[in-house]
This record gives C-alpha cells, structure tokens and sequence, in this order.
C-alpha cells in the first residue's frame, strides 16, 4: 500500500491521466462512457486496487471536486450558445428546480420506507442524486456527437448546466436541518431565493465585466487573456459564496454570459477552457474513484441497485412528465428526456458534504451514491445512442452535418467553405490529418466517405474517394488549401 506524497503526486497522478486518456479512447470504440473508465482506474489505483494507493480525504475530495465544477460548469456556459437554448429556455429550467424538487422527494420518500433510514437521512440521499451531472451530459451527448430533433440536445445540457445548484441547495438545507432541528421554514425559504436570486445577478454581472475588461486590455500576450479569464471565474464563484448566492449558478451564467458576447480571443479562450473541463472531469473521477472502497460499495449494492431502479424507471420519469406537461412535448421526448438523467461526478462531490460535515450514516450515503452512480453511467450513458433511434429522435445524416457546418461557422468565425473530391494521386492520400500542415485559418470540418459524413480527429487518414469539406476564414489560404488537396501546390506535408 502506497500513501500520496508530494514527492510522487506528480509522477502518479501523470502516469494516471495518461493511462486514463488511453483507456478512454478505447472505452469509447466499444460504447463504454469514458467516465466510467475513469472511475474504475482510480478505484484500480485505490488501497483495494493494483496500485495500492491510500486516499481517504473527503475534505480534499471535496475541493478537488469545487474546482473541477468550476471548469466543468463554465465551460459549458462558454460552449452553449442562446440561439439554441432560447427556444428550450422554460423547459430547462422547469426541469433544473421544479424537477430537481420532485426528484429529490420521490427518492427520499422511496429510501425511507425500504431501509432503515430516518426521513431526514433518506431526503438528504435523495437531494444529493436529485440533479443531472452537466459533466456526464456534456461528454456523452458531444463525444458521441449525436444529433437529436426538438431541440432536446441543448434543452438536456441547459438542465444539467442549471441543476447543479438547486441540488446543491437542498443538500445544503437537508444537512443544516440535521444539525439545527429547530431551524424555520421561511429562514430556508429565504436562503434559496437569496442564493439562487444572487447566484444569478452575479453570474450576469461578471459575465458582462468579463467581456468590457477582456475588450478594453491590451496585454500583448494571448496567454495572459486566458489568465484574466481563470481569474474572473474563480472570482465569481468564491465572491459569490461570500455574499450568499450559489457560486456554481454564478459560474454557470457567466460562462454563458461570456460565451454568447463578442470578445477578443474568443475561440482561444473556449479551446483553453474546453481543455482544461476535460482535464478537471479526469482528475475528478480519478479522485472519486481513489477516494471509494471496492469492498464497502458491495455491502450497499441490495438497497443501490433498489434505488437506482426506481430513480431511473420511476422518480425520473415522474419528474420529467409533470415538468414538461406545462409545454407541448410529446410522448417520445418526455420519454427520452427521462432516460438522459445521467448521474456522475457532482452527485458523488455532494455526498461529501454529510461526510465532511460527520452526519449518522454519511459513509452509507455515500458509497450508495456511488454505487448509483455506477448504474447510471453504465446502463443510461452507454444506451442514449440506442434510445435516440429506438424512438425515432436522431437526426438523419444530412442534418447531422449542416448542425455541425452551423456550429463551425458559428463558433470558429469560418465563413469560407470548399469541397475537394480526393483522388488517387493526390498527395494528402494515406496522409494523416495531423501530417498535413493546414493553415490556422482552415479546418477540415468533415469527409464524405461511403456515403456517410462523419467529423474526422487528427488520427483520420485521408483515402482515395473522400469528399473533405474544408472551412476557412481567408480566402487566399482557401485557394492555397484546395489546390494543394488536387496537387497543384504546396502547403507542406510532414514525411
């Protein structure tokens, strides 16, 4: 048994992420979610585990946790764009408090009359599983990048955005009820309208300060924007909780704040921060994974996988078709929208809040809370792609594709477009993306190869019979692109 140290901090935590990189990209060829496999080589890497490392710190779990939402929630602020949650707005926020609610009571209710735990201890499990995790509904839905009809795309990523910190606040209210019985109502009704009222205004207001500071500095350094960026997030979250309000509402607003207004450096600070949420959910899970004991989750499995199944076939659904019976949605995409209540990170993050705070049965909680966790991630996130066809909510090739040339000339300012038909003798033939060296100003969007369009990474190999669809924001570097592409120029290719 190994005990972290900062002598060897760096050398294991390296050699985990890389190992964790790796096992990801194969988990994903064979339809496993990525962040399960994250969290099985973090409890692989555990005192129970191969590696034999000794982790038992909720209090550090708890604010690696904090940190990684910050990223995680403010990179998807900075990612959504208001022309597409505009029309899903009431409904994702329906779904991010009122929902929220109905979860948390429907499985608090559930848990008090199958185990031995007093209504407080059940409501307090049920509010810490009751909102969707922005970090699992982000990476599945864009790693698999599947594309879904009626807008229920960025109507689930605006909920699981949004919901974090309703989930958080009952948490937080649920413990405080434990530790002060005789705490009033109206003093709890007051803390969440003060907190989510504040979390709002502030998110709003730094994301508005953010772009006029960004805008009117001249650092001289693109990296510096990146620095000033970090900063505002950070700040906005922790002056937040200062002054009462939720700080990851806070982050969350401003993110989108940031993302949807004209700023210097915008597509370098989205790359920065879309890097940075993935590198954050890796440490997260491999954190939580560390933090959990193999041993203690099988004595829980009876009462979690109980749980799992009534959240996933009944409080889920519950909530998602009273919520959106205010609106006109059909049958399938309440139905869909039900099986998309993914589980992951933030719901094992606030389980160490009763822990930290040493409440009766905080262990118990939460190693079910993992446990559900497992389940949720498991058996949800690798069957969204299946659901979507089964109930007729995927989008056909061709829309795929004009979503994602909207995308790109959207958020990379490419307003240029060319298709070049690859021959046999042209030079990019058996030449991976990442050997060509394309200018800054183009990308390759996409290739048309067997009848199918489908988002090549650096690793794609051109082949004789594709059809690349370039994108570029300079009209020159377009020509000079394409007539390379037919062999009638050179841009350089590494050999």
């Amino acid at each position: 048994m190994y005990t972290i140290t900062p002598e060897n901090i760096l050398l294991v935590g390296s050699v985990l992420l890389f190992v964790s990189v790796l096992a990801g990209r194969t988990s994903f060829r064979f339809g496993i979610p990525v962040l399960l496999m994250f969290l099985f080589i973090g409890m692989l890497a555990g005192s129970e585990g191969l590696g034999g490392i000794h982790f038992d710190n909720p209090q550090l779990t708890q604010f690696i946790g904090i940190v990684s939402l910050n990223f995680i929630l403010f990179s998807g602020g900075l990612d959504t764009h208001k022309d597409d949650i505009r029309p899903v707005a009431a409904k994702g926020i329906v779904l991010s408090t009122l929902g929220v609610l109905l979860t948390a009571f429907a499985v608090g209710t559930f848990v008090y009359y199958i185990s031995p735990f007093t209504f407080l201890e059940s409501l307090l499990l049920g509010s810490i599983v009751s909102s969707t995790d922005s970090a699992a509904v982000f990476s599945i839905l864009r790693s698999k990048g599947l594309g879904l009809k009626n807008n229920i795309r960025p109507m689930l990523e605006l909920e699981s955005g949004s919901n974090d910190p309703m989930a958080y606040v009952l948490t937080i209210t649920v413990l405080s009820f434990m530790q002060i019985p005789d705490m009033s109502w109206f003093s709890i009704l007051e803390s969440f309208v003060l907190q989510m009222l504040v979390g709002a205004v502030m998110g709003f207001v730094m994301g508005k300060a953010g772009r006029y500071v960004l805008n009117k500095l001249d650092l001289g350094y693109e990296g510096l924007y990146m620095v000033i960026v970090l900063a505002l997030m950070f700040f906005t979250f922790s002056f937040t909780d200062v002054i009462r309000g939720n700080g990851f509402l806070a982050v969350y607003i401003a993110g989108l704040v940031l993302g949807n207004s004209k700023v210097v450096h915008k597509k370098q600070i989205i790359r920065f921060f879309d890097g940075m949420a993935w590198i954050m959910q890796i440490v997260l899970f491999l954190t939580l994974g560390l933090l959990v004991f193999p041993s203690e989750i099988i004595n829980v499995a009876g009462i979690g996988i109980a749980v799992s199944i009534f959240m996933i076939l009944v409080a889920r659904p519950l909530a998602v078709f009273i919520c959106l019976s205010f609106f006109k949605v059909d049958i399938r995409t309440k139905t869909f929208v039900s099986w998309v209540g993914l589980r992951g990170a933030v719901p094992i993050v606030f389980a160490t809040y009763p822990l930290v705070a040493g409440v009766p049965q905080a262990d118990i909680i939460f190693n079910i809370v993992f446990f559900i966790t497992l389940i949720s991630i498991l058996f949800q996130g690798s069957t969204i792609s299946l659901f979507a066809k089964w109930l007729k909510l995927d989008l056909p090739e061709e829309d795929k594709v004009k979503e994602q040339l909207t995308y790109d000339l959207d958020n990379r300012e490419m307003t240029l477009m060319a298709i070049v038909d690859v021959k046999e003798h042209y030079p990019v033939v058996s030449k991976s993306l990442v050997d060509i060296d394309l200018p800054s100003s183009v990308i390759i969007a996409m290739i048309r190869r067997n009848k199918r369009f489908f988002i090549p990474s650096g690793s794609t190999v051109i082949e004789a019979g594709d059809k690349v669809v370039l994108l570029a924001s300079d009209r020159e570097e377009k020509r000079k692109t394409t007539a390379f592409f037919r062999g009638e120029g050179f841009l350089g290719v590494e050999e």
